[in-house]
């Protein structure tokens, strides 16, 4: 598929998985439902879900077995992207890859602090903008952003094969 297909479905996830609300109860069944997935698959995995601010407000954190502390690392790098950006670290890496240049030359961030890969998806909440962020690290880069666009349309009751990035 070409880069610029697989940036208009993340376009349009991003303008379709709006939560009308979200509170600490609507991350644990995000975060929970992100975990029963991964455990039936066998994935090691890292899932963070948390709210923007100083400092980030963390609602949601579990590392399965066979990650590492790494993993973590790349949470947050991710985030960071969503929370300076208000994009998806997928959709952003995707773009800068369309456009030929980095995150450096772009936008002079540095590398240990930012990771425009897979897996960090905004939290949007209708009448309210981007709040915080899904997270998850430990498989590719593509199936990461997968496996948190699935949680998100399980939540509001989407098909998931209609917004789904297709295998490469």
């Amino acid at each position: 598929m070409a880069l610029t297909d697989d940036l208009a479905i993340i376009t349009r996830q991003e303008a379709e998985l709006i939560l009308p609300a979200f509170d600490a109860e609507t991350a644990w069944r995000l975060g929970n439902s992100l975990r029963e997935l991964a455990v039936a698959r066998g994935h090691s995995i890292v899932i963070d879900i948390r709210r923007f601010g100083q400092p980030h407000h963390p609602l949601f954190y579990t590392a399965l077995a066979g990650t590492t502390p790494d993993n973590a690392r790349w949470v947050q790098r991710k985030s960071n992207v969503v929370a300076r950006f208000h994009r998806s670290s997928y959709q952003l890496g995707l773009y800068l890859k369309h456009n030929n240049t980095t995150l450096t030359e772009k936008y002079s961030l540095p590398d240990a602090d930012y990771a425009t890969h897979g897996g960090s998806f905004p939290i949007h909440v209708a009448g309210a903008g981007i709040i915080g962020s899904i997270t998850v690290s430990g498989l590719p880069q593509r199936e990461d952003h997968n496996l948190v666009v699935e949680a998100l349309c399980h939540e509001l009751h989407h098909d998931h094969a209609t917004l789904r990035l297709p295998p490469e």
